[in-house]
């Protein structure tokens, strides 16, 4: 990780161009009619573009010929009559065209954004739990929604940069070769610089956009990690050292930003440059022709009227570069993460489980993270229907036992088995789904109450809910709730107490109905009086379930068919409380240690 963050401070973080085009066109690719059929509407645009400086350029000549005398009044406002009518078609032509192009372009981007934002939101949810403890949830979502702007770009860049410059330089070079071959060549050689020193400039400029992509990820990134603990930050005080440091990463992407956009100046200034000397050129030559008699004055103003044309797509496609690039920037930053692969794996023929009797097994576990070795050849068997509890010192392994069961993580040996089943033949969202788990502080979403509860199981009804509401011992509380279970909770749940927090957990376990459940330290931030009535109702709604208990306060788990007494990853004792208090041991030293309080 620290090569990668010198890197990236470094600004040599390389965009993939060719990958990330690549997963672009894949997904252009599901809409390759309809992409088709813009640009053939972007054509026949352009060519109606360069219809009305011909209509000019007869206007024009047969003008000079009605002022010369060789051209009757009558047929002068003919032929004029007949312009006019042709250039109205035109306009309306144009503006229905126009509006067709226009909403299937929209219609286009939007369903490839869906698209991309789709498919890698699915694949970083189900990446696994090491991917999202060690990227920043503001960072994630910066790059998420980036890539609508970055579809956008990039689809406009095709549509409305690079295809309307092909389509006019064909057009608009041939509508002047057929005149005269020197303002062509000029066209020719003007677009060849501009272009070229578009591209210089903006290879220039490359770095300086994945720099200001990284500041501003980083800023972003910190101002939700910011956000989320706004409690501790006002709980010590540190409102101006937030600030502080907001300051300086704030600064830290102006300058990045600054000096992204500087190159702007040399790309506008060498623009006007080229420009001006390419339309001395265009002009001179057909000049001289028209004083030698060889085009007419019509022709001169039709090459100079049309040449027009060709400014805009010129300074749309070096915006679209530009686009490009940034464009590219930022779907690096998100088709990285389609990269990474899950490190828990899944076997493609994997099954769907379906726990009958919940008996759990650790069968020769072994397992490190990183360096860190936790468990070297670990055996517990949990039976069926049966309470057990994991207690240990901070550190011992219990909370990894429940991420192994979770498969948030894979040992590196060994098996966990479910009714003598291995749980690597099944799938993770499924073994996940047959287990319910109260933590310890439970994360809610900002939702309402009953919401909550339900996402434990879409399908229940509002009986099943309010039953499990009931049996939490939530219906009490939230009578006095203005909206009761319609109560919004706020982000994670913080309009509502511990104990209320809690209580939803509990509430939506029940909903569950597993027949496996995890309490992870599920009362130790409670109150005593809170813990008590909380207690109650885990009793209530561990019967009938295979449960595991991981407890620091072991008052809480006197009642547990077993206690495990764990020491650096390894089972020290194991037995019932009256037995275990008993012997000398580890239990009893940490029981003499609390006193029913809390192990340190």
């Amino acid at each position: 990780m620290a090569i990668v963050k010198k890197r990236k401070k470094k600004g040599k973080s390389k965009i993939d161009y060719k990958y990330n085009l690549s997963v672009y066109l894949s997904f252009l690719k599901r809409y390759k009619w309809l992409f088709i059929f813009l640009l053939l509407i972007g054509l026949i645009v352009e060519v109606s573009n360069a219809v009305d400086k011909f209509l000019f350029k007869i206007i024009v000549d047969k003008g000079t010929e009605f002022a010369a005398g060789s051209l009757l009044k009558e047929s002068f406002v003919s032929i004029l009559i007949i312009v006019g009518i042709i250039f109205l078609l035109l306009v309306f032509f144009r503006f229905f065209i126009r509006w067709v192009y226009i909403h299937l372009v929209n219609k286009l981007e939007a369903d490839i954004v869906l698209d991309i934002k789709r498919k890698y939101f699915d694949h970083i949810l189900t990446l696994s739990h090491s991917f999202h403890i060690s990227h920043k949830t503001g960072s994630i979502i910066s790059r998420l929604t980036r890539s609508g702007g970055a579809v956008e770009r990039m689809t406009d860049v095709l549509i409305f940069s690079l295809s309307p410059l092909i389509f006019n330089l064909i057009i608009v070079g041939g509508s002047i070769i057929y005149f005269s071959l020197a303002p062509a060549i000029v066209i020719l050689i003007t677009s060849v610089v501009f272009i070229s020193y578009s591209f210089f400039i903006q290879q220039k400029q490359k770095k300086y956009s994945v720099r200001a992509n990284i500041a501003e990820d980083r800023e972003k990134g910190n101002v939700a990690d910011i956000f989320t603990n706004i409690d501790s930050i006002k709980y010590f005080g540190k409102e101006r050292f937030v600030k502080k440091k907001f300051r300086r990463l704030s600064a830290i992407t102006r300058m990045a930003f600054l000096r992204n956009w500087n190159f702007y100046r040399w790309l506008d200034s060498g623009h006007a440059l080229i420009l001006g000397v390419g339309t001395f050129f265009l002009i001179y030559f057909p000049l001289i022709q028209f004083l030698n008699k060889e085009i007419t004055l019509g022709t001169l103003v039709f090459i100079y009227t049309i040449y027009g044309n060709i400014f805009w797509p010129l300074f749309s496609f070096v915006h679209g570069i530009r686009n490009y690039y940034r464009a590219m920037a930022d779907f690096d930053a998100l088709f990285k993460y389609g990269k990474i692969e899950n490190e828990v794996k899944e076997k493609p023929n994997a099954k769907k489980l379906k726990i009958k009797r919940g008996e759990i097994e650790f069968k020769n576990i072994s397992f490190y993270y990183g360096r860190r070795n936790v468990f070297q050849g670990f055996n517990l068997k949990i039976p069926a229907g049966k309470k057990v509890a994991l207690v240990g010192h901070s550190g011992c392994g219990k909370t990894t036992l429940v991420k192994l069961l979770y498969r948030f993580y894979d040992p590196q040996l060994g098996g966990i088995l479910i009714d003598g089943k291995n749980i690597k033949e099944f799938t993770r969202e499924s073994l996940r789904s047959e287990m319910s788990i109260v933590p310890q502080e439970p994360v809610l979403f900002d939702d309402t109450i009953y919401n909550n509860i339900k996402f434990s199981k879409p399908d229940a009804n509002r009986k099943e809910v309010m039953r499990a509401i009931k049996f939490a011992q939530l219906d009490k509380i939230i009578q006095n709730f203005p909206k009761k279970e319609s109560t919004i909770v706020g982000e994670r749940g913080v309009k509502l107490s511990a104990g209320e927090k809690q209580r939803v957990s509990i509430a939506r376990a029940l909903l569950a109905n597993k027949k496996i459940l995890v309490l992870d330290e599920a009362t130790s931030a409670l109150d005593s009086k809170t813990e008590y009535e909380i207690q109650k109702a885990l009793e209530k709604l561990m019967e009938g379930r295979t449960s595991i208990i991981i407890a620091h306060r072991l008052s809480t788990i006197m009642k547990a068919d077993k206690i495990v007494v764990m020491k650096k990853g390894r089972i020290v004792q194991q037995g019932k409380h009256y037995q275990l208090i008993r012997r000398e041991g580890e239990y009893k030293k940490l029981w003499n240690l609390q006193k029913g309080g809390y192990i340190k």
